[in-house]
């Protein structure tokens, strides 16, 4: 895995702009305004060229409309925004597509819809950040090399809404090396960092992996949470003992799942913002699909998912961050 830093990638766009050569104008397609897309595509817009130019397309045309009149109010400058009638007619004149939706079946049904269009042949670079399996991303991939139609690259991202907000994502990317040196600008307008993990679908597996590990330790922190405070342990006393020694992680540490033993994090807000537990349960999903297609032994991963599915439906856990497992494994509150 290759860390590009902002600072190196800063660098290296100062130097074009003071190149003799003017730099060539470019226009972008952004598909999928929801609550990650809407503040990644205000990100890139306000960031771009004047010179340049991005149609916004999503199903929920409000959305889109939405995106373009808050750009217009504000007069932030940054590229020319117009809204899209379809996905067909955000990427007609792109040179640069960005995705991101929900699911699988929603960026296979995207492509479809693009690609069996009559586009135009263009060498475009297709940047899709949802987070799906990477045998799908691989199959679309495919389809855009035989359509003729450019590239297709993974750039599944962590941060959240609030990193997509900030400007302030990581992105893990999946991508020929010879493309990243194009990838890094468009991804650094929307985020501060990116890993290049390897080829195409590469950026997905690496995402997935550390989202298994990540759904596996928050129900085992909120267990052992539980339990050392049933055994008549004080909440605090007990999470720094675990973020002292060995069970240290990230659950434990920065999301710890007990109301008052980390400042700001989503249990000391009846779990509102933070990582829903619905996203999470979707990511593990994903993980225990690539697994299969992988032949990777799971021990844990179906089990969890059971847990993840039941707190998914109970009505006090639902909508949450997914450290409301806890509450569901009927943690003292």
């Amino acid at each position: 895995m290759r860390v590009h830093s902002v600072t190196r990638s800063l660098y290296r766009a100062q130097r074009r702009a003071f190149s003799a050569t003017p730099r060539r104008l470019e226009n972008y397609g952004f598909i999928g305004l929801g609550q990650m897309g809407y503040p990644m595509a205000k990100n890139l817009q306000s960031k771009l060229s004047p010179s340049d130019s991005i149609k916004l397309f999503d199903i929920n045309t409000d959305a889109a409309k939405r995106l373009v009149r808050e750009i217009e109010i504000a007069q932030v400058g940054g590229a020319t925004v117009e809204q899209a009638h379809d996905a067909h007619d955000a990427v007609r004149e792109a040179d640069i597509v960005i995705t991101v939706l929900p699911k699988p079946s929603h960026v296979k049904g995207v492509f479809r819809q693009i690609l069996s269009s009559d586009l135009p042949r263009k060498d475009r670079l297709y940047i899709d950040c949802s987070t799906i399996d990477p045998s799908s991303s691989r199959e679309v991939a495919r389809w855009v090399v035989e359509g003729n139609q450019g590239q297709f690259v993974d750039a599944p991202m962590s941060g959240g809404v609030v990193g997509a907000t900030a400007g302030t994502l990581t992105f893990m990317l999946g991508s020929p090396d010879s493309l990243v040196p194009k990838l890094e600008p468009p991804l650094l307008r929307m985020g501060k960092r990116v890993l290049h993990c390897g080829a195409q679908g590469n950026g997905l597996s690496a995402k997935l992996a550390n989202n298994y590990l990540l759904a596996i330790n928050n129900i085992a922190t909120a267990e052992a949470m539980n339990l050392g405070i049933r055994w008549g342990l004080d909440p605090k006393t007990l999470a720094n003992v675990i973020n002292v020694s060995t069970g240290k992680c990230w659950p434990s540490e920065i999301n710890n799942p007990v109301k008052g033993v980390v400042e700001g994090a989503p249990a000391s807000r009846d779990y509102s913002g933070g990582f829903g537990i619905s996203l999470m349960k979707k990511d593990l999903e994903l993980a225990i699909v690539a697994a299969n297609d992988a032949d990777a032994k799971l021990e844990l991963g179906d089990r969890a998912k059971e847990v993840y599915e039941k707190a998914v439906q109970t009505s006090t856990c639902k909508g949450r961050d997914f450290s409301v497992i806890y509450r569901f494994l009927g943690g003292k509150e």
